[in-house]
């Protein structure tokens, strides 16, 4: 027998077909009928999917039944340092980095002693047109949990 084949090898089998394919994250996204921040992690390997949406994708794909089994498996959530270091994703952290403490204060401020789940969440993408350049929108909605005792 076989083993599962490793969510980060499904992952680069996805994104290859995808591309080959011609198809976006936001049209496999809509084909299952999740919201493209999701899907997109989920086919990089950081959410597990249902049967019925790992079968679609790999139908849209072209690809087998050893990456929908992948793709239905739990993660082990995160990220490798290699991906780190990628500048989109450092610029991120940067970002956090100057701009958490303050959030997390504001947060403190408006909601009490808790914080924002990254488990019961929601993320989204939008381009915003400025005369200096177009803007990235990035919104992070997650529910506030209080601490208690």
């Amino acid at each position: 027998m076989d083993p599962i084949m490793h969510k980060a090898h499904a992952a680069d089998l996805v994104n290859a077909a995808r591309i080959r394919a011609g198809l976006t994250w936001a049209g496999l996204a809509a084909a299952i009928g999740a919201a493209p921040v999701w899907t997109t992690a989920a086919l990089l390997g950081q959410h597990p999917m249902t049967a019925a949406q790992a079968g679609v994708v790999v139908e849209m794909l072209g690809l087998g039944d050893d990456v929908a089994e992948s793709l239905q498996q739990q993660p082990n959530r995160g990220s490798d340092p290699a991906v780190m270091s990628d500048p989109t994703i450092y610029r991120l952290m940067e970002a956090m980095s100057v701009y958490g403490p303050a959030l997390k204060a504001l947060i403190h401020e408006e909601f009490g002693d808790g914080i924002m789940s990254a488990i019961n969440f929601k993320a989204d993408v939008t381009r915003r047109a400025d005369p200096d350049g177009d803007r990235v929108v990035i919104t992070l909605d997650g529910k506030f949990l209080d601490y208690r005792w």
